[in-house]
């Protein structure tokens, strides 16, 4: 029986240093700049003046509704872009927990929720006004101001 030879491998040419690819950093959407602008406003203010800042950007007919819908339906199939903007509310959503957080929980208002979950409420609640007819966000911002523990006293 014959002995089994070794194969000689083949030379390669060493393979010239891969360049490193660049990768592009998509730029902001105006409704991201907008929303982090928004975070770090209303990151200086008691809970009161931040529902009614967050309240105003908000409000029927605002840029910031028609900035966010143009940009999360230009996100769909673009994960970059969704994450981004998911990021940028979220970001509001942690500025509202952290002057939440710093309220005494007897001058949080009426719901017994963690200050994730009140945060969570107050910016749905917020958003929600660009849905409703312009008579009716004032009552809106009271039920919010109330439901926080914030309503001007006789109201």
């Amino acid at each position: 029986m014959e002995r089994a030879r070794k194969r000689l491998a083949k030379r390669k040419r060493p393979r010239a240093p891969r360049r490193p690819t660049r990768v592009a950093t998509p730029r902001p959407t105006p409704a991201e700049k907008r929303l982090l602008g928004l975070s770090r406003e209303i990151a200086r203010l008691p809970l009161a003046a931040a529902l009614g800042k967050l309240a105003a950007a908000w409000a029927p007919g605002g840029p910031l509704l028609y900035e966010v819908a143009t940009a999360w339906t230009e996100s769909r199939g673009n994960k970059t872009s969704a994450l981004a903007l998911a990021w940028a509310r979220e970001q509001v959503r942690l500025s509202l927990q952290e002057i939440i957080e710093a309220t005494p929980k007897d001058k949080r208002g009426r719901i017994e929720a963690t200050p994730e979950t009140l945060a969570w409420v107050v910016l749905a609640g917020c958003e929600a006004l660009a849905h409703e007819p312009p008579s009716a966000v004032a009552d809106r911002v009271h039920a919010l101001l109330e439901l926080t523990g914030h309503a001007a006293p006789g109201d």
